[in-house]
């Protein structure tokens, strides 16, 4: 089985597409693909599914839905029966266990976990001081997304949650790369990048400490203080709030101070990490 929700949710067996049309199957097989392997119990799928307020026929409509995504599964199935002798019924896929369901991966591949995989190993390269081994493997890990995740699917309180949480280990692993390649001097190269990011999240500061030192990096000083003055009056206009102080300290730093060093000089720590408010 491969599983994919970084993106344009799939689920295949046996590479045919188990993805039912209609919303609430959708849904719920989203569910049980994040918890691929284990245990989902009746009442968070059902919360899930209804929220707090489930029709009195949850319970039967749940194991209606349960039998279409098998029906689904049975189709995949056979293809594998006759191509490779494939012993699997759709209840050893799609299986029911005391109090609740789960998915079986069988080994297959499910992007979520490649994604924390390689972003682990990325996020002890830094630690560990290899930079090219870290910018390398978060790419790898961030090229993995092709999308916002569940964008396809429609959500209860739980995905919702879970999409949220997704979206942060993103985030936050696309400022630790871009934070490597600045310390790899690439800072001409991460312009482009940055400027699309800063307009997508106009109140993040790290990204804008990071595109500030960029453009510094890349003799752009008056375009560095323009990007300051930006994100404080929106910091200021939307949240009543000024800049962090490392954001403060950096628009001083590119005040005060000439042109930054080039590739592979970092001056004064100013590519170490920068700024973690977002």
């Amino acid at each position: 089985m491969n599983i994919g929700l970084l993106g344009t949710f799939e689920v295949e067996v046996n590479g045919v597409s188990v993805l039912p049309t209609a919303p609430k199957p959708r849904q719920l097989l989203a569910f049980l693909a994040l918890h691929a392997d284990r245990v989902v119990p009746v009442a968070t799928l059902t919360e899930e599914l209804w929220g707090d307020r489930p029709p009195r026929s949850a319970r039967t409509t749940l194991q209606t839905y349960v039998l279409q995504l098998r029906e689904l599964i049975s189709v995949a199935l056979e293809r594998g029966r006759a191509l490779e002798g494939e012993r699997r019924t759709a209840k050893d896929v799609l299986v029911t266990l005391p109090g609740g369901y789960r998915l079986d991966s069988s080994g297959g591949t499910v992007d979520v976990r490649e994604f924390e995989r390689l972003s682990g190993i990325g996020y002890r390269a830094v630690d560990a001081g290899d930079y090219q081994g870290a910018a390398r493997q978060l790419g790898r890990a961030l090229a993995l997304w092709s999308g916002p995740v569940f964008a396809d699917v429609q959500t209860g309180p739980q995905l919702e949650m879970e999409a949220k949480r997704l979206a942060e280990m993103w985030l936050c692993a696309l400022g630790q790369r871009i934070e490597v390649d600045l310390r790899l001097g690439r800072h001409r190269d991460l312009i482009a990048e940055l400027t699309v990011l800063v307009n997508r999240y106009p109140s993040h500061e790290n990204l804008h400490g990071q595109y500030m030192l960029a453009l510094h990096r890349s003799g752009r000083r008056g375009e560095a203080l323009e990007a300051y003055q930006r994100i404080r009056t929106t910091l200021v206009r939307e949240l009543g709030l000024e800049p962090s102080s490392g954001l403060r300290r950096m628009q001083h730093k590119i005040l005060m101070v000439g042109p930054e060093p080039r590739r592979g000089q970092p001056a004064d720590g100013a590519g170490d990490r920068l700024v973690r408010s977002g």
